[in-house]
């Protein structure tokens, strides 16, 4: 026996239909569902569904949405300063698994009225052919802080390829004229090849405006020689002719949700690198393609560097060196540390101010505090090589890591 409860009049109402609804499936005949409301006075809808559910109510199911558990956070990262709705996004997939699609978290932001209003710039499109043209420029000043509460101030190096928009993005605590070369060449380098020009606006880090006159920087002149490429700068209030190197700084925008939640420097470089990654793969609103694939293209038309010990000549002070077996490299008289997977290769020293950055190739493998200690082991590089050197044994790796180079602290102070 089941009962409906039917609201009525302010009374409730407990009626019994499921014998009469089987009698009529029994006999496959179908209820005149219309004349059953106004005998029973329930709606002629419910009935139905009694009838096809034998009985039962449909189920229905109120999920909630995904993206539910992180709304506060979702909040709180929509409301930081020039942030966008896709930087919030990304910054979930990359903490957060099995999450919805893009498209997904617009309708759940725009269903619980989490917006972001932005004011939206026209500009005329600009294209180059392949190999052409490399637009670079510097994202300035950029504030973030660690989860601990540590301010970094650094500098971004911003390049597109003309052709392709593939972007390039160097992390640099400096926006000298050196720190530019340092950053070009290994922009460059990563490319595998160079474009006919690079255009650039009227940065100090490249020229002097004396009476409104532009001179280049001699060395600056002298690496346009060398690398047989022309710096040009963008024409006076035309700044749609950089357009696209522009419109990466919207890319840079991804790094604001990730404000006070990063560990330290080297945390910070990674989630660059991966944010660039990310903006190599999205599609293109222009081209139709994400920017990966057309550079498959354009860099069959780059021409080749020259020699790579003239590039290194341009980095002051770079020291080269082979990582040991210790994973220490040397830096007057100071050992530093690298992860293990760079044994046996050569990798590069660069020391700005206080820092010691090492360098694989063009990959910022890791940044040291510049020290008069002995040794200087990063503890993630250290448990790591102990890892491998003990194997799966039932050790507790980070215990033995902390208390071996704490052994090795008291040591070097004894010794000191």
């Amino acid at each position: 026996m089941v009962s409906v409860i039917v609201k009525g009049e302010g009374t409730v109402t407990e009626i019994n239909i499921l014998g009469m609804l089987e009698i009529y499936r029994s006999c496959n005949m179908k209820p005149n569902f219309s004349h059953q409301q106004r005998i029973y006075g329930i709606d002629r809808h419910t009935i139905k569904k009694y009838y096809e559910n034998g009985g039962k109510k449909a189920i229905t199911r109120n999920r909630n949405s995904a993206f539910e558990p992180y709304k506060e956070e979702i909040i709180e990262l929509m409301n930081k300063p020039g942030v966008t709705k896709k930087a919030v996004y990304e910054y979930l997939k990359d903490h957060y698994n099995n999450l919805p699609s893009y498209s997904q978290f617009r309708k759940y932001t725009l269903k619980n009225g989490i917006c972001i209003h932005q004011h939206q710039t026209p500009h005329v499109r600009f294209e180059t052919r392949p190999g052409e043209q490399l637009q670079v420029d510097w994202k300035e000043s950029i504030i973030m802080t660690t989860k601990h509460g540590k301010e970094i101030e650094f500098n971004i190096f911003s390049s597109t390829l003309g052709y392709s928009r593939y972007h390039k993005f160097i992390y640099s605590r400096t926006k000298t004229t050196e720190a530019f070369i340092r950053c070009l060449i290994d922009v460059l380098n990563a490319l595998g090849g160079s474009t006919k020009h690079i255009l650039t606006d009227n940065m100090t880090s490249v020229v002097t405006i004396t009476n409104g006159k532009r001179k280049k920087h001699p060395k600056i002149c002298q690496l346009e020689k060398d690398l047989n490429i022309e710096i040009r700068f963008c024409q006076p209030n035309s700044p749609e002719t950089k357009g696209k190197v522009e419109s990466t700084n919207r890319f840079l925008s991804w790094l604001l949700p990730y404000d006070g939640k990063f560990e330290d420097e080297n945390e910070l470089i990674q989630i660059i690198q991966r944010i660039n990654n990310k903006v190599n793969n999205e599609i293109n609103q222009t081209t139709n393609l994400p920017p990966y694939v057309l550079f498959q293209k354009e860099k069959e038309y780059l021409t080749p560097l020259p020699n790579r010990v003239l590039l290194d000549t341009y980095s002051e002070n770079v020291i080269i060196q082979k990582v040991p077996p210790t994973l220490l490299v040397q830096y007057q008289g100071s050992g530093y540390s690298v992860p293990s997977q760079f044994i046996n290769k050569r990798v590069r020293l660069v020391p700005i101010s206080d820092k010691l950055y090492i360098y694989y190739n063009t990959e910022l493998i890791t940044i040291h505090q510049i020290t008069n200690n002995k040794f200087n082991y990063q503890k993630n590089h250290y448990q790591e090589a102990l890892r491998q050197v003990i194997g799966k044994k039932d050790v507790d790796i980070e215990e033995l890591a902390k208390e071996n180079l704490s052994l090795l602290e008291n040591l070097i102070n004894e010794i000191g």
